[in-house]
């Protein structure tokens, strides 16, 4: 490499050799940064943010049956972790029990199966959840986990008031990047806000939403696609809230983010710092909102997934480690740290404990904790932070172009970007231009170490089955057919949809059950 030659961030933007002042030519203090905890929050949400209380340690966990993945909670909490994260299984997540012919391969194997109340209660069976935050990745049946937990909690005494946590939720991006829709995105877009406005009036320290980047990040956005395609899918939740009938200010407080911590160390701090400022100008200036609480981006972050690799899988635990630095020093509120054999299987317990060190040592032996935003003022990171925003309201604004994120997904316009990003930077690892080490460079064949793998026996089928067969046999058949038909009545009268889906679930009904009685008015996606 000559000195001469440009040099990029993974995002594609130019970085020069160094920085100075005249990077940061009128730069405005007050209108740029601002103090920690006050508008347009670039230096972080809270005043001091860590320098009292470390970030959540959430370390994402679910596998096999609702017992088994108790028991890896368990392990995690007795080991430090401060707060949980569900894992569902590809049934789960598209609204099939685990007796479904569909479902047949794929029980239990990525995340935990959950068909009923009965697994919701041996999933949190003997910890407390008026003391514990749960995060539950799930999106199409988000609704259904989110009224079973809430179920279960009410079950151990716990005040509505005092369960708190976060629903994924984020349906939107299921079309841009994952997959895992059920509905069309009408249908969906409605049952995201009815969650949205249920707990406005019911669950007031839950997390309604977790507007999603990481997805998109893992399917081959870069960093400036992730800020703006994941505050494009928030405006379009926020215009769907606001459209039946909430107050910004009411619901807005309560909105979160997830996004990916890659390893391009400096610009993903600046994607941090710029997506904060972007959404407070958003609420305050688009939404006129007036609560500051409505104007702060909070957000969780999971170190990147698709960075990990096969290859010398003991090199993931330094990305892992350069991942969460990235996202701590970027001002997270909770993190995710990966486990090193994740790219081969789940997690064992050793590589997860592993895993959650990994932020211990962060949080109590780095010194991370003691200033808020440590790289703010920095020529570097404060110009990087400019030109991420800038890049980012270019997309904005091409995606308001085409009538919003919706209408954008539709058309297949952010896919498309995101499908030519992965392009690209799949042929940069194939010239070499793009170093992973390990991979396309400094490859040691022959000499991979032997690491013990995480399996998920063929058995837990059996046991769900098992499970619903006699859930069906114990329950009145009846009830359950007169619950689901005031649920369909509700889905064709436009009523808010989850307290005929409580009561359903209440009378024993499946997973399955609800979600089908869904299809049966809204019908199926198909792209």
């Amino acid at each position: 490499m000559s000195s001469g030659e440009k040099l990029f961030t993974e995002s594609g933007i130019e970085v020069r050799p160094f920085y100075g002042p005249d990077d940061l030519e009128r730069f405005d203090y007050g209108e740029k940064l601002g103090d920690p905890g006050e508008y347009p929050y670039t230096r972080g949400v809270y005043p001091t943010m860590y320098r009292g209380r470390p970030w959540t340690m959430r370390q994402y966990a679910g596998f096999g049956t609702a017992e088994e993945t108790n028991r890896r909670f368990r392990h995690l909490i007795e080991r430090g972790q401060t707060g949980l994260s569900v894992a569902f299984d590809l049934p789960t997540q598209m609204g099939l029990d685990s007796d479904h012919p569909l479902a047949a391969s794929e029980v239990g194997k990525v995340g935990v199966a959950v068909d009923s109340i009965l697994d919701m209660r041996e999933l949190f069976s003997g910890i407390p959840l008026g003391s514990v935050s749960t995060s539950m990745t799930i999106n199409a049946t988000a609704p259904i986990l989110l009224l079973l937990y809430q179920m279960v909690a009410e079950e151990q005494g716990v005040p509505r008031e005092r369960i708190s946590g976060t629903t994924q939720n984020d349906i939107l991006k299921e079309y841009l990047a994952r997959g895992t829709y059920v509905y069309p995105p009408g249908p969906s877009m409605r049952l995201a806000t009815d969650l949205i406005s249920y707990c406005a009036r019911e669950l007031p320290r839950w997390n309604p939403i977790s507007i999603s980047g990481y997805h998109i990040r893992e399917a081959g956005a870069d960093a400036v696609q992730e800020v703006a395609f994941t505050l494009a899918d928030a405006v379009a939740y926020v215009e769907a809230a606001l459209g039946a009938g909430l107050e910004v200010d009411r619901f807005a407080p309560r909105l979160s983010f997830f996004f990916s911590a890659h390893s391009d160390l400096f610009e993903e701090v600046a994607k941090f710092r710029a997506a904060r400022r972007m959404w407070a100008k958003i609420m305050r200036e688009r939404f006129g909102a007036r609560d500051h609480r409505s104007l702060r981006l909070r957000f969780h972050a999971q170190t990147a997934g698709s960075t990990l690799t096969a290859q010398q899988p003991e090199n993931n635990i330094v990305r892992t480690t350069v991942e969460a630095l990235a996202a701590v020093l970027g001002g997270t509120q909770s993190l995710h740290t990966n486990a090193y054999d994740e790219a081969l299987a789940l997690p064992t317990e050793r590589s997860a404990t592993l895993a959650l060190r990994t932020q211990q040592i962060l949080a109590h032996e780095s010194g991370l904790t003691r200033v808020a935003d440590p790289l703010g003022g920095s020529y570097f990171v404060e110009r990087l932070t400019d030109e991420v925003e800038e890049a980012a309201w270019r997309y904005l604004r091409q995606i308001e172009e085409r009538g919003g994120a919706v209408r954008a997904v539709e058309e297949g316009y952010m896919q498309r970007e995101i499908e030519e990003s992965a392009f690209q930077r799949q042929l940069e690892l194939e010239r070499g231009e793009r170093v992973v080490v390990g991979v396309n460079r400094y490859e040691v064949p022959g000499e991979e170490p032997e690491i013990e793998l995480h399996t998920v026996g063929d058995s837990v089928g059996e046991v769900q089955r098992d499970r619903l067969h006699r859930l069906r046999e114990m329950r009145s058949t009846g009830a359950v057919k007169r619950a689901l038909a005031e649920l369909k009545r509700a889905a064709l009268s436009g009523e808010n949809l989850l307290y005929p889906m409580k009561e359903a679930l209440r009378n024993l009904a499946t997973l399955g059950e609800v979600s089908d009685t869904l299809r049966e008015v809204f019908g199926e996606y198909r792209p």
